[in-house]
């Protein structure tokens, strides 16, 4: 069965943004750069919310037309633009560059979709990772993690009723000293319990 994976940058003390949603400090070089194309070329599908989808639909589908662009960028380009993506979002009707949209996080149709045939699929966007993790759905933790204190701003994960287990199973030191930890569920250890409704209260529009 396809995992469910996240892929965030954070800062040391936690955050994915700041108070207003900057993330001007994010350190990324051309190491990092091509590894995170490397990552999501093996991926079967990107998962994302409204937030995040036209942001990266704004830029990447024509991004490799610009002369000035880097190889690398160039190449995540083409990924982007043929990666199979699903937008949850309630607001959005419909999105191209094989883009299905879906009005919200159903933990039985994640289910259905994580047992099709094909890779792994990445999530990404704030509000739409925390609907995911609870709701227990968040198989994988890639974690990059940035050598900066922001001091404030919104944090990577929600409060929860039970601890989760992991099992650190990857680490990797960039030169620009960001540091990736990946983790998969630890199911001896985990105590934690599954939704099996969608959460109404979230609204995937803000991811």
């Amino acid at each position: 069965m396809r995992k469910i994976v996240l892929m965030m940058s954070v800062s040391l003390d936690g955050f994915i943004e700041g108070p207003n949603r900057e993330i001007d400090w994010h350190q990324v070089n051309t190491e990092m750069l091509q590894h995170f194309n490397d990552e999501i070329r093996q991926f079967g599908a990107l998962l994302s919310g409204r937030v995040t989808h036209e942001l990266m639909a704004e830029y990447w589908p024509t991004a490799d037309k610009d002369p000035q662009i880097s190889p690398e960028m160039a190449e995540f380009a083409g990924i982007w633009r043929n990666m199979p993506k699903v937008v949850f979002s309630r607001t959005l009707k419909h999105a191209e560059w094989h883009t299905t949209v879906v009005p919200e996080v159903v933990p039985e149709e994640i289910r259905a979709l994580k047992a099709q045939p094909g890779g792994d699929l990445g999530l990404g966007g704030a509000d739409l990772a925390a609907e995911f993790l609870r709701h227990d759905l968040v198989d994988q933790f890639r974690l990059y993690v940035h050598p900066v204190l922001i001091g404030r701003g919104k944090r990577l994960f929600p409060e929860s009723e039970a601890p989760t287990g992991l099992r650190l199973i990857e680490t990797r030191i960039f030169e620009n000293g960001v540091v990736l930890l990946r983790y998969e569920r630890d199911t001896s250890a985990d105590t934690g319990t599954d939704s099996t409704s969608a959460d109404t209260s979230a609204d995937p529009d803000d991811a």
